[in-house]
C-alpha cells in the first residue's frame, strides 16, 4: 500500500515552485500525493513582477473538515509557504487533528533567502513561524530562515561549529531534527542535519554551482519530504535531496544557452528531465534498508 503525504504551500500557476514542483516530485517518488493550497499566485514572486494573488486562507479549515469527515490518514504532512500570520494557527491545529504515531510532519519555514525576507514578509512572521516548527518532526531552514527563528544576525560567514550551533538551537524550538541548508564548504554546497534524539550531526555535500536558479529550496524539501516518508534515515534523505536539487541545478546550466530569449533561471529548474535519477535513489533506499 501506497505510504501518503499532504504538502500544505501555494500553488504558482508559473514557475517551477512550491506545490508544482512538490506533487510531482513526491509522486514519482511512490508517495501518494494530497494538497492543500495555501495562495495561487500567478506567478512566483522571485524575478517576476505584477503577479496576481489570492489568498486561499478561508479554505483551508474547511478542506480539513471534509477530510476528517473522511477519515483520512496521513503518514506525512509536508508544509512550505504560508501566506499569512492566520494560516500558521490553521496549520498548527491541522497537525493536531491530523497527527498520528506513525505521522511525519516536515515543515519548510519559507520567508526568505540570501539574508533578504520574501515579498510580503516582514520580521514578526517568524514568531508565527515558530509555532509550526514547535510541532514539527523535522524543519528544514536555509541560513536565512534559520536567522529569522532564532533571532539572530544572517551569518556571511561561519564555520561548522556554528551550524552546528545554530541546529542544536532549531531543535530548542521543539522539533527532533534540524537540517540547514545551503551549507558552502569550500568549493562543496549542501546541508548539515542534527538529530537530538541520538545527539549526531550528518552532511551532505555536492560541486558548488555558481548560478542562481529559483525554487531549489523547494525541490530539496519536498524530495527530504518523500525519502523520509519513504522510510529513509535522515542521513539518507538529505543525501538524496542534495544529489537531486545538484542534479537539476547541472541540467538548467547545461542547458541554458539553449533557450529561448524569453526563458530566464528564475523560471525554476529542469527537474523533468532528471526523474529518472531520482527514481534510482528511491530504490537505494529499499536496498539500503534490508
Amino acid at each position: 500500500m501506497l505510504k501518503r503525504i499532504v504538502t500544505i504551500q501555494d500553488i504558482s500557476c508559473f514557475g517551477k515552485c512550491s506545490s508544482t514542483v512538490a506533487l510531482p516530485l513526491i509522486s514519482a517518488m511512490g508517495v501518494e500525493t494530497a494538497v492543500i493550497p495555501t495562495a495561487v499566485l500567478s506567478t512566483h514572486t522571485g524575478g517576476f513582477t505584477g503577479y496576481t494573488f489570492r489568498d486561499l486562507t478561508t479554505d483551508i479549515p474547511q478542506i480539513a473538515e471534509h477530510w476528517k469527515n473522511l477519515n483520512l490518514h496521513f503518514d506525512g504532512i509536508y508544509t512550505g509557504y504560508l501566506g499569512s500570520k492566520q494560516q500558521t494557527q490553521i496549520v498548527a491545529d491541522f497537525f493536531d487533528n491530523f497527527r498520528k504515531k506513525d505521522t511525519t510532519i516536515i515543515v519548510d519555514p519559507v520567508m526568505g533567502d540570501g539574508g533578504k525576507l520574501y515579498a510580503g514578509f516582514t520580521p514578526d512572521f517568524a514568531k508565527e513561524m515558530q509555532k509550526i516548527c514547535k510541532k514539527a518532526d523535522v524543519i528544514v531552514p536555509n541560513l536565512t530562515e534559520m536567522s529569522l527563528l532564532l533571532d539572530v544576525p544572517y551569518p556571511e560567514t561561519y564555520n561548522k561549529e556554528d551550524i552546528h550551533r545554530y541546529l542544536t538551537q532549531l531543535t530548542d524550538l521543539g522539533c527532533r531534527i534540524a537540517v540547514i541548508t545551503g551549507i558552502r564548504d569550500g568549493n562543496l554546497h549542501g546541508a548539515i542535519a542534527y538529530d537530538k534524539h541520538s545527539g549526531k550531526f550528518y552532511e551532505a555535500y555536492r560541486e558548488h554551482i555558481p548560478e542562481q536558479m529559483h525554487g531549489t529550496g523547494d525541490v530539496f524539501a519536498s524530495v527530504l519530504s518523500g525519502a523520509l516518508i519513504r522510510g529513509a534515515s535522515i542521513e539518507q534523505a538529505i543525501t538524496i535531496a542534495v544529489n537531486f536539487t545538484t542534479d537539476t541545478i547541472i541540467a538548467t546550466v547545461d542547458d541554458l544557452h539553449h533557450l529561448p530569449h524569453d526563458i530566464a533561471p528564475w523560471y525554476g529548474v529542469e527537474f523533468e528531465a532528471c526523474m529518472d535519477k531520482l527514481v534510482a535513489y528511491v530504490q537505494g533506499i529499499s536496498k539500503a534498508s534490508h
